[in-house]
C-alpha cells in the first residue's frame, strides 16, 4: 500500500430482534504480505447462525493465512457446510476480501452473500466478476486495486434488506445503499466508521427498531496514514543516546516522550529545557512537560499505565474515552487517534520503578508496554511495533 497509505477497517453488527447473538461473524487477519477480511452469514438467527458463520471464518481465516491454494480453502469450506434440505441453500455464507499489502491488489471471493460495494473517487464503480463452479456451486470472483480515498465494503442480506416486510420482497436495496455511500463520502469525513456507522444506524431506523434479520457491514477506507512514534525509557547505552533522538525528531508523524530521564535526553539534545504545564497535575498524575518538536511530553510508569487503563476502559473507541486534560487522557487520546504506533523502549532500569519479584533485566516499563501493544494489536485499526533499544 506503501508508507503513506492505511487500510483502516471497520464493522458493525444488529443481531435479530429477540437474539443476543449475531448470525453474522466478520474476522480480520492483518499481516505484512496482506489483509484477509471475511463476512459469513449463517442460516437463520441466534446462537445456532452464529455458530455457523463463526465456524465457517475461522475455516477460511486458517486456511487463508496458511496460504493454502484458494481451490482448497474454497473446496474446504464449501464441502464442510451443509445444505438446508427444506430452502437448498448453504448453511453459511460468505464473503472474502483479500489485499495484497505490496501491490494494492484486491481479490474478492463471494459464495451467496451480496455484491461488495466498491466506490473510487466518491462514485460507485460496478465491479466486473466472474463465476467458476467448485463442488457444484457458484462462486464469484472479483479482482482490482485499491487507491487513495477508495471504499470497499461487504454486507449481508440484513442490510440490503432493510425496511422489507417478513416475505423478504422489498428493502431498501442496492442502489439506495450505493447513492447513500455516496453522499457520505461527498459530505461527511472519510474514515471506514463513518461509512460504516452511518449505513447501520439507516439500517437500523428502517427497520424501525425490530431489525427482522441479521445485518452486517465491513468495509475498508483507504487513507493517509496517521502514524505515532512513542519514545519511553533511557537506552541502556548511554552512548547511543543520540541514535534514538534522532530517530525520535526525524519521525515523520507524531512525536511522544514518556518519562522524565527519556525527555531530559532529548531537552538535551536540542539544547533546551522543558516547561511543566501545571494545569494538567492531577492527584495521581504528574504534569506534562513542553518541549519545542516533541508534540507531547509525559511522566513516564504512572502516566503509561494510567493511559493503557484510559483505553481498555473505552474498549479502543476514542468516541467513549472520557475528557480529562491530563497526562494519561492525552496519551491515549494520541495513541487511540494513530494508525500506527512505534514504540522505543529504553531497557536502562530506573531501580525506583522496579519491581523486586521480576528479573533484574525485566521492567516494569517493559511489561506495562508489552500489555499495551498486545491490547491494540488486536484491533483492526492499528499497526503496533515495539523496539527495545
Amino acid at each position: 500500500m506503501g508508507f503513506d497509505n492505511f487500510l483502516d477497517i471497520y464493522q458493525q453488527s444488529l443481531p435479530k430482534k429477540g437474539e443476543e447473538l449475531c448470525g453474522d461473524k466478520v474476522k480480520y487477519l492483518k499481516t505484512n504480505k496482506k489483509t484477509t477480511i471475511v463476512l459469513s452469514d449463517g442460516l437463520g438467527s441466534g446462537v445456532k447462525a452464529n455458530i455457523l458463520a463463526t465456524l465457517t471464518t475461522e475455516i477460511l481465516i486458517t486456511m487463508l493465512n496458511a496460504d493454502i491454494p484458494l481451490e482448497e480453502v474454497l473446496k474446504t469450506a464449501i464441502a464442510t457446510l451443509p445444505i438446508c434440505q427444506v430452502r437448498k441453500i448453504a448453511y453459511s455464507t460468505f464473503t472474502i476480501i483479500q489485499i495484497n499489502s505490496e501491490t494494492n491488489h484486491f481479490t474478492i471471493i463471494n459464495f451467496d452473500n451480496p455484491p461488495c460495494l466498491y466506490f473510487r473517487q466518491g462514485k460507485a464503480v460496478k465491479l466486473e466478476t466472474k463465476t467458476e463452479k467448485i463442488l457444484d456451486r457458484k462462486v464469484t470472483f472479483t479482482e482490482g486495486y485499491l487507491e487513495r480515498g477508495d471504499f470497499l465494503g461487504a454486507i449481508s442480506d440484513g442490510v440490503l434488506y432493510a425496511g422489507m416486510g417478513v416475505e423478504l420482497n422489498f428493502g431498501w436495496g442496492w442502489d439506495n445503499i450505493v447513492k447513500h455511500i455516496e453522499e457520505i463520502l461527498l459530505w461527511r469525513s472519510h474514515t471506514a466508521r463513518t461509512i460504516i456507522q452511518d449505513v447501520i444506524q439507516k439500517t437500523h431506523s428502517l427497520y424501525r427498531g425490530e431489525i427482522g434479520d441479521d445485518a452486517t457491514f465491513v468495509g475498508i477506507y483507504v487513507r493517509k496514514r496517521n502514524p505515532l512514534m512513542i519514545f519511553t525509557g533511557p537506552p541502556l547505552n548511554r552512548e547511543k543516546d543520540k541514535i534514538y533522538v534522532e530517530r525520535l525528531l526525524n519521525f515523520q508523524g507524531r512525536k511522544i516522550i514518556c518519562g522524565g530521564t527519556t525527555g531530559n535526553i532529548v531537552a538535551s539534545y536540542l539544547g533546551e529545557t522543558i516547561e511543566m504545564e501545571l494545569s494538567t497535575i492531577r492527584k495521581d498524575l504528574p504534569p506534562i512537560g513542553i518541549l519545542n518538536n516533541v508534540d507531547l511530553v509525559t511522566e513516564g510508569i504512572l502516566t503509561i499505565s494510567k493511559a493503557t487503563e484510559y483505553i481498555k476502559n473505552c474498549h479502543g473507541d476514542i468516541t467513549r474515552l472520557k475528557f480529562d486534560n491530563n497526562g494519561a487522557y492525552l496519551l491515549a487520546k494520541e495513541i487511540l487517534q494513530a494508525d500506527s504506533i512505534s514504540f522505543l523502549v529504553g531497557q536502562k532500569i530506573n531501580e525506583f520503578y522496579q519491581n523486586p519479584l521480576l528479573p533484574k533485566n525485566i521492567s516494569i516499563r517493559r511489561s506495562l508496554i508489552e500489555d499495551l501493544s498486545e491490547f491494540l494489536r488486536q484491533k483492526p485499526q492499528k499497526e503496533v511495533t515495539v523496539e527495545y533499544c
